[in-house]
């Protein structure tokens, strides 16, 4: 009996791990850096190093996710799979970018990593607006998780603007929603994985929807 997993189910797994690996690369990177990168740190060379390499670590796996989904959902939704994996790109290139503001130790560079952190969020957020338009046609996982990360991801996006223009605290806040569904969501992958149902239906491609098409069906 062959008990080797299929390719997709490999796929999941790899893709729940590095969504729960992002999670906690780039929170306690970011912890340890900004901490470091502080007027008043005096430097903390290895700190600052330690904490810069886990946020560059953080960046190629957001970049890999993307990277995995793009087979499983470019025969489904083409324009979506790109999309997708271009905001990942997108993601991991501009919180790289507030990384290497935080190496320059300036009087700026943590309110620098500040502002790459939530324009690579705001991209991300939306971006993953049409992931979840693509979960939920597919139906490649529960329908329930693709509207709890469309709620999480429109959330995150509103958040992360709203920091952008000002409002002090609002991205914190937003994240609560798109953090628990990609914590849960990683753990799905890496037990359910991928509806088999879904993964071997015969693929008709989905015409790219509008927004309110999803509205209206869930």
């Amino acid at each position: 009996m062959n008990t080797t997993p299929n390719p997709a189910r490999l796929t999941a797994r790899w893709v729940g791990v590095l969504m729960l690996s992002a999670f906690l690369l780039y929170g306690i990177g970011s912890a340890l850096a900004t901490s470091a990168a502080a007027p008043d740190s005096g430097g903390a060379g290895l700190l600052l190093v330690a904490g810069a390499a886990m946020m560059l670590l953080n960046s190629a796996a957001v970049i890999a996710i993307g990277l995995l989904m793009l087979p499983i959902l470019r025969p489904r939704t083409p324009i979506i799979a790109v999309g997708y994996l271009a905001s990942r790109i997108f993601e991991g290139v501009v919180l790289a970018i507030g990384v290497i503001s935080l190496l320059t130790l300036s009087a700026g560079a943590i309110a620098g990593n500040f502002l790459a952190y939530n324009i690579a969020m705001t991209g991300l957020g939306i971006g993953s607006l049409f992931f979840c338009v693509a979960l939920f046609r597919s139906r490649l996982v529960p329908r329930f998780l693709a509207v709890w990360g469309f709620v999480g991801y429109a959330s995150f996006a509103l958040g992360c603007i709203l920091e952008l223009l000002g409002v002090a605290g609002a991205g914190l806040v937003s994240t609560v929603p798109g953090g628990l569904f990609e914590l849960f969501f990683g753990v799905w992958l890496i037990v359910k994985g991928f509806n088999p149902a879904a993964i071997t239906a015969p693929i008709t491609p989905i015409a790219p929807v509008a927004l309110r098409t999803f509205a209206s069906q869930s």
